[in-house]
């Protein structure tokens, strides 16, 4: 049975991957998605409100932003997300700034913006994702790594603020999931190294992730409140 019939929730960079599974999972629940990404005439599930932005924009980031504090968000799962590996002492400046902008500047930008509305209320979902690698080290994601435990250091922040107020923030970590940046990113080689690491011995799926997202989002969540939470096969307990 759905019970999201009367929330509005913006999912970001929701026109594949993680962000696609959980706009559809907020769409079968009941929920009013408005979901995100950076192309003009992008594509997102149908039933989805879509609207266009590049959070490596500030300027169309903040704007943006504001707008959506108006928009009576119940529900933010911020989801959009950029990854670029590279060893230590050949991490580009420019792409480590561009990174934050996207991975942890932009979640801070929308949770400041949602959270007035959540507060007025007395009831509000936050839901980072976060990563893996936002729990654990790894060569070469020192760029990743640091934006995604940011996010999670912000995450338990914002909801020692707000749990009062009746507003769960909260992170999900997922592991190696099977999507079009994964595959991008690491290559076959890359993918066949990381599953011999999980103890399931497979990747994730899209679905997987957005089932626990969904169900941390909505009212049957009661008492969980600024953790990071990982769905990634045991990988990150090894």
């Amino acid at each position: 049975m759905s019970n999201l019939n009367d929330k509005t929730a913006l999912v970001t960079g929701a026109t594949r991957g993680i962000g696609w599974a959980i706009a559809e999972r907020l769409l079968g629940e009941g929920a009013k998605v408005i979901a995100t990404g950076t192309a003009a005439n992008g594509r997102a599930p149908e039933g989805c409100t879509y609207r266009p932005v590049d959070f490596i924009d500030a300027l169309a980031t903040e704007k943006f932003a504001a707008e959506i504090s108006a928009a009576g968000i119940d529900i933010l799962i911020n989801n959009a997300g950029v990854n670029k590996n590279a060893p230590f002492t050949e991490i580009d400046p420019m792409d480590f700034t561009r990174i934050h902008q996207i991975n942890v500047i932009a979640p801070f930008l929308l949770c400041r913006a949602v959270v007035p509305a959540m507060r007025e209320k007395g009831w509000g979902r936050i839901v980072n994702i976060s990563s893996v690698w936002g729990k654990k080290g790894r060569a070469h994601r020192g760029t990743y790594a640091t934006t995604k435990f940011g996010l999670d250091g912000m995450t338990a922040a914002l909801a020692a603020e707000v749990a009062a107020d009746g507003i769960l923030a909260n992170c999900v970590a997922p592991g190696i999931i099977d999507t079009e940046l994964t595959r991008r990113v690491l290559g076959e080689d890359g993918i066949a190294e990381l599953i011999a690491e999980v103890p399931m011995g497979r990747l994730g799926t899209p679905e997987e992730i957005a089932a626990f997202v969904v169900w941390l989002a909505g009212p049957e969540n009661t008492y969980i409140s600024g953790q990071n939470l990982s769905v990634d096969g045991g990988l990150s307990r090894v």
